[in-house]
């Protein structure tokens, strides 16, 4: 497999690198462990384990995080798994709050900036395996909320290094992108499961009251803008959309991450465009941003349609190796 990244033989087109691995991508056969991690506000979220056979103290676990309305049955997901089970790494997926399938026992869910989940959870894992090195992996919106949260560890990050992968680090230029154009499919796509989780709350929760809007006015949102105004800004504390985007944006992060990261970007990326780019005064020295042509959002396949091969797994791991 290449070294650089160069899209595969009828590969090229930036929707087909952002599709293909959803519609054509196999199912990979792994046993996994389903922890019920228990939260401070009595709510809880999935972590799904996987470990190498010799498994011991000292083996390196490398903590995953998906993308929006991800979850272990993401391609992506169980591809770097068994690349890191290959390599002797385990793996633990966090699914975010109501991500796995079963759903969370609060009103509130999950957004880009919320870095507390994440935190609890890393904790309880560097406690239960204070021997192994622990590693970072974040996939989109996964990989927003990673980078900010190595942004607030600064110094004291518990990973020994981490990698985002196709991170909406200006989430405003983002909400726009993918508002027009062909992208605006995946804007429906997300914003109908966004919705879908929302609604099923309605049966457990007085949410009419709580965020004063109906089920019918819920089901005409068609916008990240308009789900974000209504929904995750009023039940996770922003003042708005725009206060949410602002905030939660990881590039304003990149400065303060004193963790060896790296940071792999498609400019061909259709949820995004090169405003998200960070320039060089805005990068601490410890992150290394990989900047390709081709790659999709979370694609990186090279091969041809009938034989890919998907670069980005190896590329991560082999990082890792860097440091392991």
């Amino acid at each position: 497999m290449s070294e650089k990244f160069k899209a595969g033989f009828g590969l090229k087109n930036r929707h087909i690198q952002t599709l293909y691995s959803s519609f054509f991508r196999k199912a990979i056969p792994l046993k996994i462990e389903i922890e019920q991690f228990i939260l401070d506000d009595d709510d809880f979220l999935e972590a799904f384990w996987h470990k190498t056979p010799n498994s011991h103290a000292k083996t390196p676990i490398a903590i995953l995080f998906h993308g929006l309305e991800g979850s272990y049955k993401s391609p992506y997901i169980q591809g770097i798994m068994k690349e890191l089970a290959s390599e002797g790494f385990n793996s633990v997926l966090m699914h975010f709050r109501g991500c796995s399938g079963v759903q969370n026992n609060q009103p509130r869910a999950y957004h880009s900036g919320e870095t507390g989940d994440a935190k609890a959870f890393i904790k309880s894992v560097h406690q239960r395996f204070p021997h192994a090195k622990l590693f970072g992996v974040g996939y989109s919106l996964g990989g927003n909320m990673l980078l900010k949260l190595l942004g607030e560890y600064g110094e004291n990050s518990p990973f020994s290094c981490a990698v985002s992968v196709s991170a909406p680090m200006q989430l405003d230029v983002c909400a726009d992108v993918v508002n027009s154009g062909f992208s605006l499919f995946y804007q429906w796509h997300l914003v109908k499961s966004l919705k879908k989780s929302l609604l099923s709350k309605y049966e457990k929760h007085d949410m009419q009251t709580i965020i004063n809007k109906s089920q019918k006015e819920i089901k005409n949102i068609k916008t990240f803008w308009e789900f974000d105004e209504v929904y995750t800004a009023k039940i996770h504390g922003f003042k708005s959309s725009k206060d949410y985007y602002k905030k939660c944006s990881s590039k304003q992060f990149l400065k303060d991450i004193k963790t060896p990261t790296l940071i792999i970007h498609a400019k061909d990326d259709p949820f995004m465009n090169e405003k998200i780019i960070p320039n060089k005064d805005e990068l601490s020295k410890y992150i290394t941003l990989e900047i390709l042509e081709n790659g999709g959002h979370v694609g990186f396949i090279q091969g041809s349609i009938f034989k890919p091969n998907y670069w980005l797994e190896p590329k991560i791991v082999k990082f890792f190796n860097t440091i392991k």
